[in-house]
């Protein structure tokens, strides 16, 4: 369930920083009863950030294969791979 919190409740940094450490997921922040903010720990921050390029890598690789449409065999790509890299 998502930690949802009054923008108020910012002011105990301590607390919020507690909080967002301890959970390991965004806290969203509302103002005036609407989502206005997310406050999360740095570490939750870069999986996330990382798990989104990944995201992004499959996403596009997805779209270039379906606009060549070209595929190879896996021990062909891993002998060249093997070539390039390790001569």
């Amino acid at each position: 369930m998502p930690m949802i919190m009054p923008i108020r409740d910012l002011r105990d940094t301590s607390r919020v920083s507690e909080i967002a450490h301890k959970h390991q997921e965004p806290i969203y922040v509302t103002k005036n009863g609407y989502s206005d903010l997310v406050v999360m720990s740095a570490e939750y921050y870069e999986r996330f950030a990382r798990e989104n390029r990944i995201d992004q890598a499959i996403f596009e690789a997805e779209q270039e294969f379906a606009e060549a449409g070209e595929t190879i065999d896996a021990e062909v790509a891993f002998a060249e791979l093997e070539k390039k890299y390790f001569g």
